[in-house]
């Protein structure tokens, strides 16, 4: 019986702790050729280079001493959107003791792509009667 009550409690206690979580919301138009996690920087300001904001995001629940697991978990989630950097605008440490974060995912505007920006609609021109084709 007194199994059955400590793994009870044990389950309550990691539902209540919960886990780290990264949350991103994509702010642009189309998208972008996914990019290498690993290529993703992480900036505390705003870059010199003119960019392209892809998506907000925010991480928080993180142990203070797991500041590099956030910032790989961040690269990880804004990659596929094709971001070259991570702008983190705030952080810090609530009252649960964990740590949070939150900034945007940005495109370079001046890196090369395979794909460009790609439009998600597809425009089609009549053919035969179009004036001016």
């Amino acid at each position: 019986m007194k199994k059955i009550h400590f793994l009870g409690l044990l389950c309550m206690v990691l539902i209540i702790c919960g886990c780290a979580t990264v949350n991103v919301t994509k702010t642009a138009k189309g998208y972008f050729e996914a990019t290498d996690p690993n290529e993703v920087e992480i900036l505390m300001t705003k870059p010199d280079r003119s960019f392209t904001e892809l998506a907000t995001v925010t991480t928080t629940h993180w142990p203070p001493g797991d500041a590099a697991k956030m910032h790989n978990s961040l690269r990880a989630k804004c990659a596929p959107l094709g971001a070259n950097a991570v702008i983190l605008i705030s952080s810090g440490i609530g009252p649960d003791g964990y740590y949070w974060a939150s900034g945007v995912a940005i495109r370079y505007k001046d890196v090369e792509s395979k794909g460009t920006m790609q439009n998600t609609m597809k425009t089609t021109v009549p053919s035969g009667n179009a004036p001016g084709y």
